[in-house]
């Protein structure tokens, strides 16, 4: 979100599959899963900033945000990365523990990029990149400082990570050191989200803003009525079924107000994401309804390259405590 003036301006993020090669740092791109394509390819955040607060084990990095701050000339270049815990064991209602953001941002002049952007349609190297640099966990592309005993090539962020490599199938490469990638045969797909681009557009309210909260809410309950709150594919109409299920018997005005705020944009990259990445599954999984990130307003620069941010989860209802509170199960 940027501010022109005294207005403010929501973009709005939809998920769309990539050619892998679009999305490395040098791109400056906005995406979901895969491996983090780090700004400043110097100065990771260190394995200890990338585990959870609650298990401690190594974070799965979520999705990166571009987003540019060219009233300083300290941010020219700026962007936010999000890392989430696997384990839905700690995921608590209302608690950001087990999340951890971080602000990266770059003038244009620096040492890692060139002035004029790099051509999108450049299949060349990878680089410029954070494996030019640094030695990289070949799960999930954070720091990696420790070493495979075996082939002495192999790098890992933790014990965790090279356990899980070597039930993937290290144990039978480690033997031929002089064919072992930098990227890992098949742990990292088991760790890591899939990946996709998030493409940022404008969201355009200029026929909402004519209308008052009342109005708004009026339409909401028309288009419950009509079964149209959300847009239905076939890919996602369970999901969106549930949804709007829910929705109808949801008593909290909070709750209405966004559901008619996402109706013309129902693919934006919401709670959605979930569907997306196959976690949003019945029973034990990783889950959350909104996760805020709060950061400074001026952008300030600091003596690292990458800042924790703040970030805020806030969980929807249960369905049975908004069942509870639904005027029709109370008046039986």
């Amino acid at each position: 979100m940027a501010e022109e003036g005294r207005d403010v301006v929501v973009e709005l993020g939809f998920i769309q599959n990539t050619p892998a090669w679009k999305l490395r740092s040098k791109f400056f791109p906005s995406k979901v899963g895969g491996y983090p394509a780090w700004l400043a390819l110097k100065n990771l955040p260190t394995n200890e900033e990338l585990s959870c607060h609650i298990c401690s084990k190594p974070l799965v990095f979520l999705c990166q945000i571009y987003a540019p701050f060219h009233d300083r000339d300290y941010c020219f270049h700026r962007m936010v990365f999000v890392f989430v815990c696997r384990d839905p064991d700690c995921y608590r209602e209302n608690d950001a523990s087990n999340i951890r953001v971080f602000r990266c941002q770059l003038a244009r002049e620096n040492e890692f990029y060139p002035n004029e952007p790099a051509k999108d349609t450049d299949l060349g190297s990878e680089s410029p990149g954070a494996g030019d640099f640094n030695n990289l966990c070949r799960i999930c592309g954070a720091l990696g400082p420790k070493t495979c005993g075996g082939c002495k090539v192999a790098r890992y962020c933790s014990k965790d990570h090279q356990a899980l490599d070597w039930k993937s199938g290290h144990k039978a490469e480690c033997k031929n050191p002089e064919n072992i990638s930098k990227v890992s045969c098949s742990g990292h797909a088991k760790f890591l989200f899939p990946e996709f681009e998030i493409e940022l557009e404008p969201e355009e309210l200029e026929a909402a803003k004519e209308k008052s909260e009342e109005e708004v809410m009026k339409d909401y309950e028309e288009l419950l009525r009509s079964g149209q709150v959300t847009h239905q594919n076939d890919e996602d109409s369970d999901t969106e079924n549930d949804l709007i299920n829910m929705a109808t018997q949801e008593t909290d005005k909070q709750f209405q107000k966004f559901r008619m705020r996402i109706k013309d944009y129902p693919d934006q990259v919401m709670p959605q994401l979930l569907v997306h990445l196959k976690v949003d599954n019945p029973g034990k999984s990783i889950d959350w309804g909104t996760v805020l990130v709060y950061s400074c307003k001026e952008s300030c620069q600091q003596d690292r390259n990458y800042i924790e941010e703040l970030a805020y989860k806030q969980d929807y209802s249960p369905i049975s405590q908004v069942m509870k509170n639904h005027p029709c199960a109370a008046a039986s």
